[in-house]
């Protein structure tokens, strides 16, 4: 999980950020961290239960009816295609920057001119294809975990060189607080007036709504609010003896990607990006400037090993996107609503013409996309609104599939004609504001179509609830016609998720702060990280009470 993150666009992405926006502007991902501790001890048990191979294909055991088939169908299409091909698009954007900034087709003796661009996205569509052909997931999983670390060593040298050429960090600090005219450094920019008086900074690169919605709406809004669809495959993949064994294999290998995805490899990138605003002050593309940086300061054989590293940071996700589109196409929609009887032979050579549309649509998307921080704004855009939805759908009975329908199409469209429509952007030039408003238009439609639609099927609810069997009170009947306990203390789960952040959050800050010769800003975070870590440890051992046969009322 952590290697399909870890693509050739982050290091990108992370230096226009710092650039534009300063450290705060990360909390743009950082903020799926809550999202991704929620996982953990929320989620993952669930998708483990249901025996779901993809998010779309959950729907009809959650649901039922017509209504249900066409949720899978839209969710396949619009996973599968516009938004997983954004995806790719910017990857490939990321990659086509870099090819050009190190000048690989002049090294191959070939000069492209102004078809640089097309000749680029090309050749890596044909490669990735080939790749992703060969590989398959398996291979994708094995291939990824080396990936990953060599990705890592790159990113780690690329730091260390460039942090040594800056003249240290004590010189790089001072430096570029000089040649900005915003607060670059804070991770929170926040000021402290004395005693509880707290206001905003404001020097800060992004504005105070932004940062709210970074944190108190994107993570539960955005479509991946309960998993997303690449990391529920790789959890469905983690074996054990018992469903519990593998629930708890399941949550560790989603902490271990946490602690890779956030607190290891945020900084490597963060201080290279600082380092690249003092040597290379003049660039008209910050994003260019890690690459442009690994040229003009690396020895030739360490540039070849980062360059190898870039190489397989992109294959790692574009791999997996294409994989996982090809799945969706493939499993959600030839088979479910076209072949149903498909035989394997069949199957196989729906996944080769799925995943050739995929990379086909994904580098179209390349080749007329410009800007990666664009690109990821727009595919947070299209992808908020649903969030919530999507976690009441496993906590509370009334939740339909018209419901669950509605707020897909409706925060993507909005989501969609907000970024692209030059005029709405700028009378919301705020992207705080256009997430607020995207996810309060989407609830107040999906509300809406909930109560002028009829409830599922009280078997269909039955069947899901046996299978899964959720915690919280949103499923008493359920519960009492069942004659089964929840398999999950939700009170207890979600005070892991408070514990677990402090842990992750206060690791990650206390890194970065000592790093960056915050010293106050790394000891109250590594008090953090402590406080919560020893918290986490009490709430793990709390054995789970068994339940009492619940009151209810007869609500269908």
């Amino acid at each position: 999980m952590a290697a399909t993150t870890f693509s050739i666009d982050t290091p990108l992405y992370i230096c226009g950020v710092v650039a534009t926006r300063g450290i705060a502007g990360n909390w743009e991902w950082w903020s799926f961290g809550i999202a991704h501790i929620v996982l953990i001890y929320v989620f993952a048990g669930l998708w483990r239960r249901s025996e779901m191979v993809t998010d779309a294909e959950l729907t009809e055991l959650r649901y039922g009816g017509r209504t249900a088939a066409i949720l899978r169908a839209t969710k396949a299409f619009l996973f599968a295609v516009p938004i997983n091909c954004i995806g790719i698009g910017y990857a490939m954007l990321a990659m086509v920057k870099v090819v050009d900034a190190l000048q690989l087709w002049q090294s191959l003796g070939f000069d492209p001119g102004e078809a640089t661009k097309l000749w680029t996205v090309i050749a890596l569509s044909v490669f990735v294809l080939i790749y992703t052909g060969v590989s398959g997931l398996w291979g994708v999983v094995v291939t990824d975990f080396f990936q990953f670390f060599l990705g890592l060593f790159g990113a780690m040298l690329v730091a260390v060189i460039a942090v040594n050429d800056a003249g240290g960090m004590r010189e790089l600090i001072p430096n570029v607080q000089q040649i900005t005219d915003f607060d670059v450094l804070s991770f929170i920019p926040i000021t402290n007036n004395g005693g509880l008086n707290f206001t905003w900074n404001d020097a800060a690169g992004i504005t105070a709504t932004t940062f709210s919605a970074y944190i108190f709406v994107q993570w539960w809004s955005f479509r991946r609010s309960d998993g997303g669809g690449e990391f529920v495959q790789r959890l469905l993949a983690v074996k054990g003896e018992t469903d519990e064994a593998a629930k708890k294999e399941a949550e560790k290998a989603t902490w271990f990607f946490n602690i890779l995805h956030y607190i290891v490899r945020t900084w490597p990138w963060i201080i290279t990006a600082l380092a690249a605003m003092v040597l290379l002050p003049n660039l008209e593309d910050a994003e260019i400037a890690y690459p442009t940086l690994m040229l003009n300061y690396l020895p030739s054989v360490v540039l070849g090993l980062v360059v190898a590293s870039l190489i397989a940071a992109f294959m790692s996700t574009i791999s997996t996107s294409i994989n996982w589109g090809a799945s969706y196409l493939t499993n959600d929609l030839y088979r479910r609503f076209f072949r149903p009887d498909a035989t394997d032979q069949e199957l196989t050579d729906a996944v080769r013409l799925a995943s050739l549309l995929v990379t086909v649509l994904g580098s179209i998307a390349a080749f007329y996309a410009t800007d990666v921080r664009t690109v990821f704004r727009l595919v947070i855009a299209i992808g908020t609104g649903p969030g919530l939805v999507l976690i009441l759908r496993w906590f509370w009975w009334r939740i339909n599939a018209a419901a669950e329908l509605s707020a897909m199409v409706t925060g993507f469209l909005i989501g969609l004609v907000t970024t692209i429509n030059p005029a709405i952007n700028n009378i919301f030039p705020d992207f705080g504001w256009r997430l607020l408003g995207i996810s309060v238009l989407t609830a107040l439609v999906w509300i809406t179509v909930m109560y002028l639609t009829p409830p599922e099927d009280e078997q269909t609810l039955l069947n899901f609830y046996e299978k899964v069997r959720p915690g919280g009170i949103g499923w008493q009947y359920q519960q009492y016609k069942s004659g089964l306990e929840p398999a999950q203390n939700l009170q207890n789960d979600l005070l892991k998720v408070v514990a677990a952040t402090l842990v992750m959050f206060g690791s990650m800050f206390a890194i970065g702060g000592f790093l960056l010769l915050q010293s106050i800003t790394g000891f109250v975070s590594l008090t953090i990280a402590i406080i919560g870590g020893f918290w986490l440890r009490k709430l793990s051992k709390k054995r789970t009470l068994p339940m009492q046969d619940p009151e209810f009322h007869d609500v269908y």
